[in-house]
């Protein structure tokens, strides 16, 4: 799997606490605040891990829709325990913090090193590969939560008609060929989702009806992104996109690594 970054981000904010403690708050009323958030787990982990007396309030500012697919949760994870590292003066690496991020979910390891990547195994074997052209990327999200057990659940692996050709979208990105990259794409999840939640099918559907030049499904859904060079069809896009769901977004890919 390819993986790389876009410019929709939530914003964390740390303070050490004086007491032993993880406290979390939130704008987002939607969102938990104890055990079951990543940003929690992650705290813990480096915690008890470095043997960490002190505690901290962490403030989520949440920008990332939930359940849609594109790693919010675990970029949250990947944030805290950069921050802390700093906080605490931890001294870990980056190759330190995507192997404790390993711990925590298969997308953590990725968000923790940023840039562009492909993800082997699990997803926490990452090889850096080259950026991708510059473009607008359009991110709808229907109204609705997708349950990645069932979507993987009925993914036959011996009925899968097409693999997505990574080795012809790796060269694609390498020779930044926009065009090419955008016949490149696929995910054999897909159809799954498709077949399991008609939204998804037609908001895709729709993405492609108002001219964006790639359109896929962004891990198991719901979340559905379209591929755009110029400015004026992003702006098209979002705004015809709009009419189907309120959770539009246009944004940049963001082709550097994390510092």
């Amino acid at each position: 799997m390819v993986m790389t970054m876009v410019d929709l981000a939530d914003r964390l904010e740390m303070q050490e606490l004086p007491r032993d403690t993880i406290m979390i708050s939130s704008q987002a009323g939607y969102i938990p605040l104890d055990e079951k958030n990543l940003a929690f787990q992650a705290a813990k982990l480096i915690k008890d891990r470095y043997q960490v007396t002190r505690g901290v309030y962490i403030h989520l500012d949440k920008k990332i829709p939930v359940a849609a697919g594109l790693a919010g949760g675990s970029s949250d994870a990947a944030a805290t325990l950069r921050g802390l590292n700093r906080l605490w003066s931890l001294g870990l690496t980056a190759a330190e913090m995507m192997d404790l991020g390993a711990e925590l979910g298969s997308d953590v390891p990725f968000c923790v090193a940023g840039g562009t990547a492909i993800a082997r195994g699990r997803g926490e074997r990452l090889a850096p590969v080259a950026s991708p052209p510059a473009c607008w990327v359009v991110l709808a999200k229907p109204p609705i939560n997708v349950s990645t057990a069932d979507v993987y659940g009925k993914l036959s692996v011996a009925e899968i008609k097409r693999h997505p050709d990574t080795a012809r979208l790796l060269t694609a990105i390498g020779q930044r060929d926009f065009a090419a990259m955008c016949a490149s794409l696929g995910n054999v999840l897909e159809e799954v989702t498709l077949s399991l939640y008609p939204e998804v099918r037609h908001l895709r559907d729709c993405m492609e009806r108002l001219g964006a030049d790639g359109v896929l499904m962004s891990g198991s859904g719901p979340t559905v992104f379209g591929l755009v060079e110029k400015e004026t069809k992003a702006e098209r896009l979002y705004n015809g996109l709009r009419g189907f769901c309120k959770d539009v977004y246009a944004v940049r890919l963001l082709t550097e690594p994390i510092g």
